[in-house]
C-alpha cells in the first residue's frame, strides 16, 4: 500500500477546491433552487467514496491502478511543494490506521468499479466521476476528515458485501 504524503494531500485538496469553484452557482441561485445545484455534486461526491474505497487495500489491478495515482499524486504534490513554496517532500500525511475491506467488501468494490466505468463513459458527468475518484484516492487514507470519512465507507462496504453474499 501506497503511503499518501503531504503532497498527495495537496494534490487531493486541489481537485477539491477545482471542482467546488467550478460547481459554485452562487449564493443567489442556490438559496433558489438548492435541490437542483446540490444534486449536481452527487456524481463527485460518489465517486470520491469510491476513490476511498480503492485506496483502503483492495488489491489486483484495481488497488494498482489507485496505488499507482496516489503514488504519482504524491510525486506532483510534492514537486510542486519543494519547487513551488520551498517546502519539503515526503512528509507522511496518513492516518495511523484505517480499516481494510473484507472479501466480500471487495466484491462491492469489483462491483463498483464496473458501474462507475459505465457512468464515466455513458454519463455526462464523465468529468466528475473521473475528478471524484482521484480525489478520493489522494485523501482517502489522510489524517483529516476525508480519511476519517473513510472507516465508515469501508464499514458501509463490508456490510453490503457480507449482506449481499451472505443472502446468496
Amino acid at each position: 500500500m501506497t503511503i499518501v504524503t503531504i503532497g498527495g494531500v495537496t494534490v487531493g485538496l486541489c481537485i477539491l477546491g477545482y471542482y467546488l469553484t467550478t460547481w459554485w452557482p452562487g449564493r443567489k441561485a442556490l438559496t433558489k433552487d438548492p435541490i437542483r445545484h446540490a444534486s449536481s455534486l452527487a456524481p463527485f461526491l460518489l465517486a470520491w467514496a469510491y476513490g476511498c474505497l480503492t485506496i483502503l487495500g483492495v488489491g489486483g489491478l484495481i488497488g494498482w491502478t489507485a496505488d499507482t495515482a496516489l503514488w504519482i499524486s504524491n510525486w506532483l504534490g510534492d514537486v510542486a511543494l519543494v519547487w513551488g513554496v520551498g517546502g519539503q517532500a515526503g512528509q507522511h500525511a496518513g492516518g495511523p490506521s484505517y480499516l481494510p475491506l473484507t472479501q466480500t467488501g471487495g466484491a462491492v468494490v469489483l462491483i463498483l468499479t464496473a458501474v462507475l466505468v459505465a457512468l464515466t463513459k455513458k454519463s455526462r458527468h464523465g468529468g466528475a466521476i473521473k475528478l471524484g475518484t482521484w480525489c478520493g484516492i489522494c485523501l482517502g487514507t489522510s489524517a483529516g476528515v476525508a480519511g476519517f470519512a473513510a472507516v465508515p465507507l469501508a464499514t458501509a462496504a463490508n456490510w453490503v458485501g457480507g449482506t449481499v453474499y451472505g443472502a446468496l
